[in-house]
């Protein structure tokens, strides 16, 4: 291997009144941090799962920093390329 480097997320999960809010925190190598948010609301008529709910929020603050990252990459190719980034899977 040529490079190694570790990344650290910590996920934070809080519940009041059946609304369940989760943070993602990234902290790379380099000292950059990020987090990511991500809610989930339990419909009154649902059974009350806590489970469920941290799922969901932890999904969506995953997916929130996942999108922070994908923005931050093409921000880091147009400053280093001077052309607009086209980011294909």
């Amino acid at each position: 291997m040529d490079h190694v480097t570790r990344w650290k997320v910590d996920i934070y999960i809080d519940e009041h009144d059946d609304r369940t809010r989760a943070e993602a925190r990234l902290w790379t190598s380099a000292g950059t941090q990020r987090t990511g948010i991500g809610h989930a609301r339990r419909n009154p008529r649902d059974l009350n799962v806590p489970e469920i709910g941290d799922e969901l929020a932890v999904a969506r603050a995953m997916a929130d920093l996942s999108h922070q990252l994908i923005e931050a990459t093409a921000a880091d190719i147009e400053a280093v390329t001077q052309l607009p980034a086209r980011l294909a899977e």
